[in-house]
């Protein structure tokens, strides 16, 4: 793949034919339409975006400012709505990872294990947790009595899972422990909630809430929800969150029990009750995912209430024509308008470097989606406005330099809203019911999510993968790096059409009654 197309950066000309000019700056492009090859579109964006440097271990990253700086946000909203921090140790024993069999099953392709300390071989290997239930869930010194429940912790932290997905990646995890079942399901919906609005309040991503079919849920768990997004590009589904009901396997593993507080008869002996743990997921694919959605043809589009620069303010119109005093004088300004948006609260950016010319700036912060750009010149000064260009859809507008923070305020909230709107529009209309098994790849290949009517059998929903995907290999296919890819179980949604009695679970050999529209597709 060639590199992607480079521009000589136009320079303000000098006062004087003999005045040096400023070095040339070669400027990145994204060389590559998104809708052409979405994973090299996906890579130059992080790369000449300036959000991901690569490191010299494969797979292993470095998020930039511009990109942890949504992670930041994320985290910041989340600990508003659950505030129960600790933080667990990086490395798990063999014997305490190993001590639950369904769950390190789940798990045991994707387990580093640490072999050697300097010269020294370990007795035992230590795991490098992929996920940390065995080491949190460890609850039985915190929990004495009923009165400690219930009790959470939650981790900002890495994880690292280098045989499936070949990466080290930040996420969220926390963990619980209830008295009741009931109580543990409530929180189960609760953090699913706030996953959601995580994706729709912050990132402008829609998402459908619903809960994991029995062959994709958690490994251990009771339950396992799940937020579901999509990204239209390529018509794949994508797992955005997860919050899981464990029961209570751990609780039995570790012997974690409290005394029953119900009244006891007279005579009656104690009774020990094990206690209802949770778990709950949420990881840097997020920032992902919004990249992949709102992303076009000239690089990024960060939703405004998490992008490090909401608003960049750019001089235009200069000419050599117009003297210091004047250049000096619109540079005041510019610099007054940007501290009244800052005194707002507003985070923007005055770009009055003279090396680069302002259309070298709108392409390096289109790139990298600044949400809206703001140009000030001479002409702009006398008619006492702002000109307004929208990353998100490039129209143009207008604002009151005497208005100019609410209007620009209000502006950036309705940005937002547009992208959300936008993308819920994008997956709404690849969401299509499918009641004929012969439509299934055929929908699959308009690249749309499909909702079918299941009986809910994990086996049954395996099946459909692979029957499926030996489907697809006789068909057109649209995704050349998957061709076999068939239509796994992506949720069983929280919101449901009731289904026509005596409605069949839509594969053929199956022939039991479907229960349930359960949502399949393409995934990542």
């Amino acid at each position: 793949m060639a590199d992607a197309v480079s521009k000589l950066a136009q320079h303000p000309k000098g006062n004087s034919k003999t005045q040096k000019k400023p070095p040339v700056a070669k400027q990145a492009r994204i060389g590559v339409k998104r809708d052409d090859d979405l994973a090299e579109w996906y890579s130059q964006v992080l790369t000449r975006g300036k959000f991901v440097s690569y490191y010299d271990v494969q797979g292993c990253y470095i998020l930039e400012p511009p990109i942890y700086f949504v992670w930041e946000q994320i985290k910041e909203y989340f600990d508003k709505k659950i505030k129960a921090i600790g933080s667990y140790p990086l490395f798990i024993s063999q014997d305490n990872l190993e001590r639950e069999k369904d769950h390190i099953e789940g798990f045991s392709a994707e387990v580093a294990w640490v072999t050697h300390g300097g010269k020294s071989k370990l007795e035992k290997p230590i795991g490098i947790r992929p996920t940390s239930e065995t080491a949190m869930l460890d609850f039985h010194y915190k929990i004495q009595s009923h009165r400690d429940l219930p009790l959470r912790r939650n981790q900002w932290n890495n994880v690292v899972r280098p045989l499936l997905r070949s990466r080290e990646f930040h996420w969220q995890e926390g963990h619980s422990a209830f008295l009741t079942r009931e109580s543990a399901h409530d929180e189960v919906m609760q953090i699913l909630d706030f996953y959601a609005s995580v994706y729709e309040e912050l990132l402008a991503v829609p998402v459908i809430k619903g809960q994991k079919t029995e062959n994709e849920k958690f490994p251990g768990a009771d339950m396992t929800t799940t937020v579901e997004g999509f990204v239209p590009a390529n018509g794949r589904g994508i797992q955005a969150g997860t919050s899981h009901l464990l029961g209570q396997r751990f609780a039995k593993m570790y012997d974690i029990t409290v005394e029953d507080p119900a009244p006891k008869a007279e005579g009656e002996a104690s009774k020990r009750l094990y206690v209802w743990q949770n778990s709950w997921g949420l990881s840097t694919r997020s920032l992902g995912a919004m990249i992949m959605i709102h992303g076009d043809d000239r690089g990024a589009v960060i939703p405004p209430r998490v992008c490090e620069i909401q608003a960049v303010l750019i001089p235009v119109g200069l000419t050599v024509k117009h003297s210091p005093e004047a250049r000096k004088e619109l540079m005041d300004k510019i610099e007054s308008i940007a501290n009244e948006l800052r005194n707002a609260n507003i985070r923007v950016e005055a770009d009055t470097r003279e090396h680069y010319s302002p259309g070298w700036k709108f392409n390096e912060y289109e790139m990298t989606g600044v949400p809206l750009r703001l140009e000030f010149g001479p002409k702009d000064a006398a008619n006492g406005v702002v000109t307004t260009v929208r990353r998100d859809n490039g129209e143009k507008g207008t604002i009151k330099v005497s208005e100019v923070a609410t209007g620009v305020f209000t502006l950036l909230e309705t940005i937002q809203k547009d992208m959300y709107n936008r993308a819920k529009e994008a997956y709404l209309s690849h969401r299509i019911e499918v009641t004929d098994w012969s439509d299934m790849v055929p929908r699959l290949n308009e690249k749309n999510v499909l909702l079918i009517p299941h009986c809910l059998d994990g086996d049954c929903a395996d099946a459909v993968k692979k029957e499926t995907a030996d489907m697809c290999k006789t068909t057109a296919e649209i995704d050349i790096r998957a061709p076999s890819m068939g239509a796994k179980a992506l949720c069983i949604p929280f919101e449901q059409k009731e289904l026509p009695p005596g409605t069949k679970c839509l594969r053929p050999s199956c022939a039991r009654d479907a229960q349930k529209w359960v949502q399949f597709g393409r995934s990542y």
